[in-house]
């Protein structure tokens, strides 16, 4: 699994896709039986694990491409062989794509049930429609008050802004206060 890292490290993959794709071959080996090496087995046995996850675990369409992208990867990058012949498993079905959304109710009874910062993080996914990781990473100077603009660094290196809700200002600004002074008293005292 070292090799495999270093690979995908190479070739810059994000370290999320590197987890990814890790646990996803490890599944692989441990479902081939564990002793035998991935270089033993053939394209039959990565089409015997896509289908199994499609029937037995019911994965999405999208997990069961990203599992064989992984496989693939790690057969041709990592290994140096090409996956022979067409691997054909059975396919996962499209469920409905039908997303679930809280009623207010259901997002005051939320709100209520969080405090400081991640109450804090909260608010800002849900009034300026972050992501997660795009929240995380968000920086003061990535900020702008004045504008009521957050400049943000998305996806695949690619800045885009969105609003600051107005709401969510004042707690906001009294989090980054107390954030500052907090690394201003570190560094005072020894």
């Amino acid at each position: 699994m070292d090799q495999v890292r270093e690979v995908l490290r190479y070739h810059h993959y994000a370290y999320r896709i590197e987890q990814t794709y890790c646990q996803w071959i490890l599944h692989y080996i441990r479902f081939c039986g564990g002793n035998t090496h991935p270089r033993e087995l053939t394209f039959k046995d990565v089409e015997r694990f896509l289908s199994d996850l499609a029937v037995r675990c019911e994965v999405s369409v999208s997990t069961q491409r990203q599992v064989l992208n992984a496989l693939v990867f790690h057969y041709r990058n990592v290994l140096d062989i090409s996956l022979e012949g067409e691997i054909q498993p059975v396919r996962s079905k499209r469920q409905p794509n039908l997303s679930t959304v809280l009623g207010t109710e259901e997002i005051k009874l939320f709100f209520r049930q969080i405090v400081g910062t991640h109450a804090l993080m909260a608010k800002i996914l849900c009034g300026s429609g972050l992501r997660l990781m795009e929240c995380v990473r968000l920086r003061i100077k990535d900020v702008d008050f004045d504008h009521k603009r957050i400049r943000i660094l998305g996806k695949g290196d690619k800045w885009r802004s969105t609003i600051l809700a107005e709401p969510i200002m004042p707690e906001f600004c009294a989090h980054i206060n107390i954030s500052c002074f907090m690394i201003f008293f570190c560094y005072i005292l020894p």
